[in-house]
């Protein structure tokens, strides 16, 4: 059989590896850095998310950039089988709320290692602090790489980059499959931060610095259109909004977002219809009305919040509540299921999750993963451009189209 490199020791790099090896191939991984799965040890805060145990046809609803292209890959190796191969490298798993996959020592570290065992079950030959210089690429196929340091040629029947996006770059994700892509011939489309926290304008949100809100809905809005909707968890920052539900909504906005700025409505009391929360209301100023409005608001909104909600409500701090006007309650009502904030821009690279944009799909074959342009060069992963929202999808698909890659070859 033949000879296979794959750049990079990511998700996606030891998947290809251990498909490539299960396929007979001989197979040497280069990885850049001192160990491998550098940024798989600070996904899920260190837990690894490796997963989402929803139905397979599921996963695509959670890619937000070409999911279409994937059938062919998560089809071929699904998020059950991605959890059987953990499983049976002896990695035992459990599914939490989401149905979100986490190893159950909560280790992400106990991921890699039993991949690590896997690769080195199957013969592959792993090549640590070795960064690669370029491809070697003749006649319309590539021939092997050549090593940055020793600037060895290493010949090779297939290649596969798996060398990762352009987010949390400290892990070694700096590009260079895009450069690599781009010297093959290959278009690399505009790339963004994902999985990302937004910047927003208010100055009153900076208040709220720290402050986590749960069981909130968030709505992000382009003029009239709905960008996006989730029900879940958030948090205030120093120069923004993040959290799980606030990430997600980024993937969808990041493109728009560069245009023109947008709004988020956040619904601070989502299982309540506003008659019901105008009767909540009511019966709290019932109980605290000879109480100062101010006074009046702690069973329905986080203490850090009050301030903000009375500056917003337009209402006397000092006012009693049994004086709250109909028209000024409505308003409260309005700010509680609305709390609106103005978004102007995304947090960089440094802290997006993961990369939006990359080599180009049109240019993939995605039955194979196999460049179109080059054969014998192949790409998996976060290269690509495919994202999805968080919850395992986005790893589900670097485990998906690294085993493909690596099934793939000649």
């Amino acid at each position: 059989m033949g000879k296979v490199v794959v750049i990079g020791g990511g998700a996606a790099g030891m998947a290809a590896a251990i498909g490539a090896a299960q396929s007979g191939h001989s197979v040497t991984l280069y990885e850049k850095n001192e160990k491998l799965g550098k940024k798989i040890y600070i996904t899920g805060k260190g837990r690894c998310n490796v997963t989402n145990a929803c139905d397979t046809e599921e996963l695509f609803g959670n890619v937000v950039t070409n999911g279409k292209f994937l059938y062919s890959a998560i089809y071929g190796f699904t998020n059950f089988d991605m959890m059987d191969l953990m499983e049976e490298s002896g990695c035992h798993l459990k599914t939490e709320r989401g149905n979100r996959v986490f190893p159950v020592s909560d280790k992400a570290s106990d991921v890699i290692f039993a991949l690590e065992r896997k690769m080195k079950s199957l013969g592959v030959e792993i090549r640590l602090n070795e960064p690669v210089k370029e491809l070697i690429v003749e006649d319309g196929a590539c021939r092997g790489v050549v090593l940055e340091k020793s600037k060895r040629k290493v010949a090779a029947d297939s290649v596969i980059i798996a060398t990762g996006g352009f987010s949390y770059q400290t892990t070694g994700s700096t590009g260079d499959g895009y450069e690599f892509a781009k010297a093959a011939g290959h278009t690399v489309t505009e790339l963004s931060p994902a999985l990302v926290p937004f910047i927003c304008a208010e100055e009153d949100v900076r208040a709220l610095q720290g402050l986590s809100l749960r069981n909130i809905a968030v709505t992000v809005y382009n003029g009239k259109k709905v960008l996006w909707k989730e029900f879940g968890e958030m948090l205030f920052t120093h120069f923004g909004v993040s959290g799980p539900v606030v990430l997600s909504a980024s993937s969808y906005a990041a493109k728009t977002l560069k245009k023109n700025p947008l709004v988020m409505d956040i619904d601070l009391k989502p299982a309540l219809s506003r008659e019901q929360l105008d009767a909540r209301i009511l019966r709290d100023f019932d109980e605290a009305k000879n109480k100062q409005f101010k006074n009046a608001l702690n069973q329905l909104y986080p203490a850090k919040m009050i301030p903000v909600i009375i500056a917003r409500s337009g209402i006397n701090p000092e006012k009693q509540v049994n004086e709250v006007t109909a028209v000024e309650r409505e308003r409260l009502l309005s700010i509680t299921k609305a709390f609106r904030v103005t978004l102007t821009g995304l947090r960089g690279f440094s802290e997006a999750i993961v990369t939006q944009g990359g080599v180009s799909v049109k240019e993939v074959n995605p039955s194979t993963m196999e460049s179109k342009k080059v054969s014998g060069m192949y790409f998996a992963g976060e290269v690509l451009d495919l994202d999805a929202v968080t919850g395992g999808f986005n790893l589900q698909i670097a485990w998906s189209t690294g085993m493909l890659a690596g099934r793939s070859c000649q």
